[in-house]
């Protein structure tokens, strides 16, 4: 298996984060999305990444990617079993990449009054959101699923995209503390990202470090 990746992209990111959650064996490709290599470009039509490839079958969209290996490797399961439940949580990712990822061209583009009024929208959305990150220990569910490797590398990169948030949204501080020190988010990111953001991953090992002396 091949995942094509943008080591600077929050799409690739988040399936890394399903790869390294699921401890998937998957040879990893850094690419830049701007001169991709041929191999890409013969596989998929639309000349982005991340694009997955497992023998003759070639993935090449982000969700649709995380969904196939979430149900090609059900250990551990990153979705709700029950339908009911399972279309809640594919309503929340509809509305994380409407919402979320919908800012993320104005935020890393070059127009800046498109990214100034991104990175407004995209603070207050977080702030309003406050009571939900709050309401349980992963975004919406008691269990780490896809809706946290989502949510996740959008907090990774506030810093790099001059989003400050305020003090009344302390819980998204607080569960971003919590993901980032997840093993499986530390094994996920890039040297690029590592750049983006290295107070936060300081902060997360040392919080990790406490709670095991805690134990």
């Amino acid at each position: 298996m091949m995942l094509y990746s943008d080591p600077r992209s929050a799409d690739s990111h988040r399936v890394r984060m399903v790869v390294a959650e699921k401890g998937i064996s998957v040879e990893i490709r850094d690419v830049d999305p701007r001169e991709l290599p041929e191999d890409v470009l013969a596989v998929n039509p639309y000349g982005t990444v991340p694009a997955f490839v497992d023998r003759d079958l070639v993935l090449y969209e982000a969700r649709v990617i995380m969904d196939y290996l979430d149900e090609r490797f059900p250990h551990p399961p990153l979705m709700p079993v029950d339908p009911v439940s399972r279309a809640r949580a594919r309503l929340a990712l509809y509305r994380i990449e409407r919402d979320w990822y919908g800012l993320v061209p104005a935020l890393e583009g070059r127009n800046e009054k498109q990214a100034a009024k991104a990175r407004k929208e995209l603070a207050e959305s977080l702030t309003a959101s406050a009571e939900v990150f709050a309401a349980k220990p992963f975004f919406l569910s008691d269990e780490f699923s896809l809706l946290d490797c989502c949510v996740a590398p959008i907090l990774w990169r506030l810093p790099a995209w001059g989003v400050t948030l305020p003090p009344q949204a302390r819980p998204v501080a607080d569960y971003a503390r919590r993901i980032f020190a997840r093993e499986s988010f530390r094994a996920s990111l890039t040297e690029p990202e590592l750049e983006m953001n290295p107070a936060a991953l300081t902060a997360a090992a040392a919080g990790g470090r406490r709670s095991g002396a805690a134990r």
